[in-house]
């Protein structure tokens, strides 16, 4: 009897491949991806240049292998995630007090603090079998991913005129059930930091939870304000924040897979803890929704944060906001003023529409130029987020716009188009 073969579509080849076969295997499979190298892209990737691309690259690999899981074993990572956690606690008004640790991304960061706010609200006020979060609708869907899993009710309020969160109607949709208040610094989808020192009033009046999230701005926010930008206070300096996520691989330009959540003590931090010994090999005890952790991405966040340095930081911050002033400059010139920013964000984030022409039309003909074009349902509009890959291209993104908004003018205004993030 004949032996069958694999079946069909079978995962492995019978034979290994040389990497230099594999290698421009893999290089084909990128043509069709992203051009974040000459800045054709809305989000996604945050690259500064070609050195701190260098530096992470080699400070992952030489940390690849190693586990954050197991920190006991590698007190080199247990080392760098402390120097990391310290130096954004510095940046974001955290004090002696502040406690925190790396996570994979916003989501986790997100999670966890969501985790601990209903954790910490099951020990404060254990009458509340049902905890709900009270964010305004701007916020991040990261906030309902976590309620999803956690049995958690999120009440979504609309912002304000001037699309931040509406402090008023976020106090008026609190319950006896609430636990936890939620603000960005700043929204994804326009830029615009909200009322965080508001909000933490509210929180602390109300006996609340406040988590930030700084995922986009945390890192790089604070050196926008020293340059003299109108920056306002959003993190742990305001006594009613009681945690904050900031993302090292967005503003800080680290490689991906990190993010730090901070805790305004060791408390709160412990109330999301996760602990288990009713196993053969005892206790396993840890801050993070994942167990093993790459070592690479925390070596690389540490590395790169100090080769920039606060001066490197410095220099990123003032290439993306003078990048973005030509930017908004370049907005209000094309189409005799047919196109507008949504609000006033202080960062590097910009989200545009217009009331002339159809703006998902315009975002139509921006793709079949070439761009990444990131979309708002509502407002309806172009959302993009500033780079120092972009700075040399504003001139050639404007050109390309305003070419994209004369071939619109005249067109039918489509169906409205469903926006996907």
């Amino acid at each position: 009897m004949s032996q069958a073969g694999p079946p069909e579509g079978a995962p492995l080849p019978r034979e290994g491949r040389s990497w230099a076969e594999l290698a421009q295997a893999l290089r084909d499979l990128k043509r069709d991806d992203l051009d974040w190298r000459r800045g054709r892209h809305a989000a996604f990737v945050w690259h500064a240049d070609a050195d701190v691309e260098q530096v992470a690259r080699e400070a992952y690999a030489l940390f690849m292998t190693e586990n954050g899981l197991g920190l006991r074993v590698f007190p080199s990572l247990r080392r760098m995630e402390a120097d990391v956690v310290a130096m954004v606690r510095h940046l974001l008004g955290g004090d002696a007090a502040t406690t925190g640790h790396l996570t994979s991304g916003g989501t986790e960061s997100i999670f966890l603090a969501t985790h601990a706010a209903r954790q910490w609200a099951r020990q404060q006020r254990p009458d509340v079998t049902e905890p709900e979060i009270v964010a305004p609708w701007s916020a991040h869907p990261a906030v309902n991913k976590a309620a999803h899993y956690l049995g958690m009710t999120v009440r979504r309020v609309p912002v304000g005129t001037d699309f931040r969160a509406d402090g008023a109607a976020m106090a008026a949709a609190i319950t006896p059930r609430t636990v936890m208040l939620y603000g960005s610094a700043p929204t994804y989808s326009l830029g615009v930091i909200d009322p965080i020192a508001g909000l933490a009033d509210l929180a602390r009046t109300h006996g609340l939870w406040l988590h930030v999230d700084a995922c986009v701005g945390g890192i790089l926010a604070p050196f926008v304000r020293a340059l003299g930008h109108p920056v306002p206070e959003f993190g742990l300096a305001l006594p009613g924040v009681t945690s904050v996520s900031a993302d090292l691989h967005k503003s800080g330009y680290t490689a991906k897979g990190a993010s730090v959540v901070l805790f305004r003590s060791a408390e709160h931090q412990a109330a999301g803890r996760y602990d288990f010994d009713d196993w053969p090999t005892g206790l396993y005890s840890v801050n993070t929704f994942t167990g093993t952790r790459p070592g690479g991405a925390s070596a690389a966040a540490w590395a790169v944060m100090h080769f920039l340095g606060e001066s490197g930081y410095r220099r990123i911050a003032a290439t993306v906001m003078e990048a973005k002033g030509r930017l908004v400059e370049g907005l209000a010139r094309i189409g005799g003023g047919g196109l507008h920013v949504w609000g006033e964000p202080e960062l590097w984030a910009v989200g545009f529409g217009s009331a002339d022409h159809d703006i998902f039309t315009i975002a139509d003909r921006m793709t079949a130029r070439g761009w990444s074009v990131g979309r708002i349902r509502e407002p309806r509009g172009i959302h993009l987020m500033l780079t120092p890959v972009h700075a040399p291209i504003v001139g050639e993104y404007l050109a390309d716009l305003a070419g994209s908004v004369d071939e619109t003018r005249g067109a039918a205004r489509p169906s409205p188009t469903r926006a996907v993030y």
